[in-house]
C-alpha cells in the first residue's frame, strides 16, 4: 500500500520500521519538528525523523496540518491510507479524509479504556491487569473511531512503563502490519460503557505523598519510571525512586521504619530498592545509603509539612 507514515517518539519507529520490511511504499513521513533537548540543548530530530532519513524516506514536520497549503501538500501524496502513531498533532478533517482509506491509528490501550495521552502510564497506575493495541479508524472525536483490529496483552507484577512500552511497541507494529494485510476491514464501534481518559502526565504528580497507601505508591512509582519519575525531596536533593517493594508494615507516613530505607505508609509500607539523586546514576538502597545517615526515625516528608 502506497502510506503516509504520521509518528514522531521511539513507539512510533518500530511501527515504522515493521512497515518498511513488510514492504510498504512509505511516499512520506510526517513528524513533529526537531526540538532541543539533552544537556546541551541541541536541536535534534525526532526518533521517527531520524530513523525516517537514514532509510532514505521524504520527511515533513509541519507546526500545523489547518493550513490549506498543508492540506493540499498532504492529500497530493495520494495515499492509500495514513498511518499515525503518536504523532501529536490533531488531524483536521481535511486530512482525515484526504487517503483513499483514511486514516487509521495505533493505540496503546484497549478502547475506550485509556482514551488520551497516556495510556501506558495510567494502566500501570490504575493496577490494570491487561492492556493491548488496538488499530482504530480515525475520526474527529479524541480516540473515538471504530477499531479494526485489537491485541490483548498482560500487564505483568513489576511492569514498569519503560517495560510495558517496549512490549507494546513491539505488539502494534505486528498488529498494524496484520491490519494492513486484512482482505478487508469491519471497524467495530467502541463501547459506550467503560470510556476513561489518559491525561498527559503532569511533573506536580511525581512528587511522592507518602499518606498514600503503600500500593498505591507502588503502582505510581512503576507508572512513572522513567518519566517523569516519582520523586522524594531530602533536604535540598530531589531523589527519584525508580523501585520499591511492598512490605507487611505499618509504620508513620513517611518515616523510615528502619536503617534500609523501608519508609511508612498511609497503609503498609515501602522498602526503597533502585534511586537516583539529581544528576547521578541509578543506584541500589545500598550504595545510596553509603556515606548517608538515615537511621530510623528519619523523615522523608518535605520540608514545608
Amino acid at each position: 500500500m502506497r502510506i503516509v507514515f504520521m509518528g514522531t517518539p521511539d513507539f512510533a519507529q518500530t511501527c515504522l520500521a515493521a512497515l518498511i520490511k513488510a514492504g510498504h511504499e512509505i511516499v512520506c513521513v510526517y513528524s513533529q519538528p526537531p526540538r532541543k533537548s539533552g544537556r546541551g540543548h541541541k536541536t535534534r530530530p525526532s526518533p521517527v525523523q531520524a530513523f525516517a532519513e537514514e532509510c532514505g524516506l521524504r520527511v515533513r514536520h509541519p507546526l500545523s496540518l489547518k493550513d490549506p497549503e498543508a492540506q493540499a501538500e498532504f492529500a497530493a501524496l495520494d495515499a492509500d491510507v495514513a498511518v499515525v502513531v503518536a504523532y501529536g498533532l490533531l488531524l483536521p478533517q481535511a486530512i482525515l479524509d484526504a487517503p483513499k482509506h483514511g486514516c487509521i491509528n495505533v493505540h496503546a490501550s484497549l478502547l475506550p479504556r485509556w482514551r488520551g495521552a497516556a495510556p501506558i502510564q495510567r494502566a500501570i497506575e490504575a493496577g490494570d491487569r491487561e492492556t493491548g493495541v488496538g488499530i482504530m479508524q480515525m475520526e474527529a472525536g479524541l480516540d473515538t473511531g471504530p477499531v479494526i483490529l485489537e491485541r490483548r496483552l498482560a500487564i505483568v507484577e513489576a511492569e514498569t512503563a519503560a517495560s510495558l512500552h517496549d512490549r507494546l511497541a513491539e505488539l502494534g507494529a505486528s498488529v498494524v502490519v496484520e491490519a494492513l494485510a486484512l482482505p478487508a476491514w469491519q471497524p467495530q464501534p467502541q463501547d459506550s460503557h467503560g470510556i476513561t481518559y489518559a491525561h498527559k502526565l503532569d511533573k506536580r504528580e511525581a512528587l511522592i505523598d507518602w499518606q498514600q497507601s503503600a500500593e498505591v505508591i507502588a503502582r505510581r512509582i512503576r507508572a512513572f519510571n522513567p518519566v517523569p519519575g516519582a520523586y522524594f525531596t531530602l533536604g535540598q536533593d530531589r531523589i527519584k525512586v525508580l523501585a520499591a517493594e511492598l512490605l507487611a508494615k505499618e509504620g508513620p507516613a513517611g518515616e523510615l521504619l528502619d536503617d534500609k530505607l523501608t519508609v511508612g505508609c498511609g497503609q503498609g509500607a515501602l522498602r526503597l530498592t533502585q534511586l537516583q539523586p539529581a544528576g547521578k546514576a541509578a543506584m541500589d538502597a545500598k550504595a545510596f545509603l553509603n556515606g548517608r545517615a538515615l537511621p530510623a526515625g528519619s523523615s522523608l516528608l518535605p520540608a514545608e509539612a
